[in-house]
């Protein structure tokens, strides 16, 4: 749970400490601003993905669902700066399938956190492997870092592609490439 008048006065801090006046009229608002910003893009933190996922119906098929271009955002831990883009996400059912809209609102759960993107490829592949139960799953995440593109190194567009593979996905090299195949087409 974000508390709101630490975040405010954190604020506060950072402005004066890069030499703003906190009452100037612009930024007289912007502590309570930010805060409210940060209860709304950390909600995942308070968030548990099996909510998502244990609405289950049952199938006789175990064919591929794909769930391709979930536009995320999220907040990198290392800098506090934005990184956004899509995910996709496959997994092949075990005699039961999750509403489609449950594999986004997963993919949110942990988008709305301090993250890395690393990080948050996995735990979306290993939620979906522990609530769901199917054969298999992989995840791909696409994104761009803003603390890449307006600092450090400062290039824009550049994208960081990261790849979670369980059960049968990680042991079938047809599986990973079809998989590939459907999120480029």
């Amino acid at each position: 749970m974000v508390n709101q008048e630490k975040v405010k006065e954190a604020v506060r801090l950072l402005l004066e400490g890069i030499g703003e006046d906190v009452n100037r009229e612009g930024l007289v608002d912007t502590p309570d601003r930010i805060a409210r910003m940060y209860t709304e893009i950390c909600a995942g933190m308070d968030e548990d993905a099996e909510t998502h996922l244990t609405r289950v119906f049952s199938v006789e098929h175990n064919e591929m669902v794909l769930e391709k271009d979930i536009v995320f955002y999220s907040t990198c831990e290392h800098h506090m700066m934005p990184f956004y883009g899509k995910a996709h996400v496959a997994y092949i059912p075990n005699g039961k399938v999750v509403g489609l809209s449950k594999l986004a609102r997963t993919v949110e759960v942990y988008a709305r956190r301090l993250q890395i993107q690393e990080q948050m490829t996995g735990q979306i592949a290993d939620a979906i492997m522990e609530h769901l139960t199917p054969q298999g799953v992989m995840v791909m995440l696409e994104a761009e870092h803003m603390c890449m593109t307006m600092r450090g190194i400062k290039k824009p567009g550049s994208k960081t592609i990261t790849i979670a593979t369980r059960g049968v996905f990680a042991e079938d090299e047809k599986l990973q490439n079809r998989f590939l195949q459907l999120v480029k087409d």
